[in-house]
């Protein structure tokens, strides 16, 4: 399911980070904290975290609706970081988003075919009849009829109406869809019709995907390479495989035992790793390590100390002081390095 067509860099993030103010008297709560990844045309990039770790934050600032306390971001080799209106309502025709509830991103009182031609509004050369030919092709191409143009939204379920929103992001034909958890409010059954969808799409298309989610076995299909954040750091990366099928962070493993598995004996183990996890807020900037404060195997050191993402044998990188002797992995020589980007 997941191939690449093109090594051209679309986004490149470094360093970002994220602050909103808390009031008079309080430091500001760092939502992001120095977030480093390139995503390239055609590859998709899962971001996966817990609420409140940073990654839906990440999404807002790439799209302009939140400003970056620090760092940069680069889009097609242009400097986005604090775009303004003009430049933003430009970068619309390769930047686009699909949103979580497909019953809130629609406007109810506007027909398919209004919505859609929406997207169309800095292409004032279309004729009406061609911008709804338009519409009508790029609905065919998601599943659902030409006549859906003249209905409202009231009108489909719930996994019709994300099609729609898929649809209107492809309206412009963009290079870069930012996926923000599109699937987390459907269904099992058509989860996966639409992420069958996006990755045709995406191969038909060559779009990049910053495909944002809590669920990482859902990430894992879609995405050619992860990132785990937890407290809007990065705690595990690396190729989808690798980070899913060989854990090096107790963060990322206590993620995939929050997953339903079908064998009872396995789901029962998992439910007793994830209960013997310290039930402690995440809140707050600590010095050390965020998960620290929840991490069973914490030690001194990771509460007064932040890690450093070191890479591992298995090409992926991680910030744990103790991933080493949790995972009886070796001591290697390895590149001076702080993030890997391996696909």
């Amino acid at each position: 399911m997941k191939t690449m067509n093109s090594d051209e860099q679309v986004l490149a993030v470094r360093e970002l980070t994220v602050e909103y103010p808390q009031g008079r008297g309080r430091d500001p709560l760092r939502a992001v904290d120095k977030v480093t990844f390139d995503i390239a045309q055609g590859e998709t990039l899962g971001l996966v975290g817990e609420s409140g770790s940073g990654k839906s934050t990440i999404g807002r600032a790439i799209l302009g609706l939140v400003s970056p306390t620090a760092g940069s971001i680069e889009f097609g080799g242009q400097d986005i970081t604090r775009a303004g209106n003009r430049e933003r309502r430009a970068l619309s025709q390769d930047l686009q988003v699909i949103f979580q509830d497909p019953y809130s991103s629609l406007n109810p009182s506007r027909t398919i075919g209004t919505t859609l031609a929406e997207s169309l509004r800095l292409h004032p050369e279309l004729s009406k009849g061609q911008v709804r030919d338009r519409a009508a092709e790029v609905l065919g191409r998601v599943g659902l009829p030409r006549t859906a143009i003249d209905r409202f939204p009231s009108n489909f379920s719930g996994g019709q109406r994300q099609r729609i929103a898929i649809a209107r992001a492809l309206m412009v034909e963009p290079r870069l869809v930012i996926c923000d958890e599109p699937v987390s409010a459907l269904d099992l059954s058509v989860q996966a019709q639409v992420l069958n969808l996006l990755s045709e799409l995406q191969r038909e298309f060559n779009l990049g995907y910053l495909f944002v989610a809590h669920d990482l076995d859902v990430v894992r299909h879609l995405s050619h390479r992860i990132i785990v954040l937890f407290g809007g750091q990065v705690m595990e990366e690396g190729p989808a495989e690798a980070v899913y099928s060989k854990p090096l962070h107790p963060y990322t493993k206590a993620l995939l035992d929050a997953a339903p598995v079908p064998d009872p004996v396995l789901q029962a183990a998992r439910r007793t790793r994830r209960e013997q996890l310290p039930i402690v807020s995440g809140a707050g900037q600590p010095a050390g390590c965020p998960f620290a404060t929840r991490c069973p195997h914490a030690l001194p050191v990771c509460h007064s100390e932040r890690p450093t993402m070191e890479v591992t044998p298995a090409g992926t990188s991680v910030a744990c002081h103790r991933w080493r002797d949790l995972n009886s992995v070796p001591t290697l020589e390895l590149p001076d390095r702080k993030i890997s980007h391996a696909r």
